[in-house]
């Protein structure tokens, strides 16, 4: 049974429809990508998913074969859904453990104080966040810091299915390898990872199945290197080879 089953999810805004019945499957376990031009859908998908802040407007989301789509962010989180956002997010008067720790008491209902206090740590040992930082204001921290202290935020969370929103936005190329190596090591955890990104390589690094959209509809679905040599995405995202590098 896929852990996540989404089943013609369909989102307008007016007469923009956002996403037109997009459907697909990801497996527990794997890391499964979403590419697609600005504009295709792919954050509006992960906002219907994770009900932050909407849902869809038809369709079914299925995850670990609980029907999600009508509840609550919060509930959703409960489940074991964690998500990153596509901008650092993070509460920057409070420290970098403080930031982690809130996160914590989302992991599940009824852990002590001192479970929690535990998940933040170990989410920021994962991350690699030295514990010398744990003090700082997150305010203080660099780019790639912060989106550290976002994906530990994440992992605090205890999920099993990780959403996260173009993580190699902004970074430099040593950045971008050192966030692959990460997220590796998340999903070596047991952690069930979907992922939007531009940077194709991230993707094709990381990536055992490889989702298209194109103006809010899958133009492509399967074996990611297959994808990238279709004519049709060749056209409609990479545009050029030269995006492929």
């Amino acid at each position: 049974m896929p852990l996540l089953d989404v089943e013609n999810v369909s989102k307008a805004f007016g007469s923009l429809r956002a996403l037109d019945n997009v459907s697909f499957r990801v497996e527990p376990g794997e890391i499964f990508g979403i590419a697609g031009p600005n504009g295709s859908g792919k954050s509006t998908l992960f906002n219907t998913i994770t009900g932050i802040p909407f849902g869809p407007d038809r369709g079914r989301i299925i995850f670990d074969g609980v029907d999600i789509h009508r509840k609550a962010g919060h509930e959703i989180a409960r489940l074991g859904l964690a998500r990153t956002f596509q901008r650092e997010t993070s509460f920057d008067k409070l420290t970098v453990f403080e930031n982690v720790l809130i996160s914590a008491t989302y992991s599940k209902a009824n852990r002590s104080p001192e479970e929690q206090r535990r998940n933040a740590v170990e989410a920021l040992d994962v991350v690699g966040l030295p514990r010398s930082s744990q003090g700082r204001l997150a305010e203080e921290l660099s780019v790639f810091d912060r989106k550290c202290l976002m994906l530990a935020t994440a992992v605090a969370m205890q999920p099993r299915l990780l959403l996260l929103d173009e993580p190699a936005s902004g970074l430099t190329k040593p950045e971008i390898e050192t966030s692959i190596e990460l997220i590796r090591r998340i999903s070596g955890l047991g952690v069930t990872i979907l992922l939007i990104e531009h940077v194709l390589t991230f993707l094709m690094s990381l990536s055992q199945h490889l989702l298209v959209l194109n103006q809010g509809q899958v133009l492509a679905l399967g074996d990611p290197r297959s994808i990238i040599a279709d004519p049709r995405v060749v056209e409609a995202y990479l545009g050029t080879r030269k995006a492929a590098v």
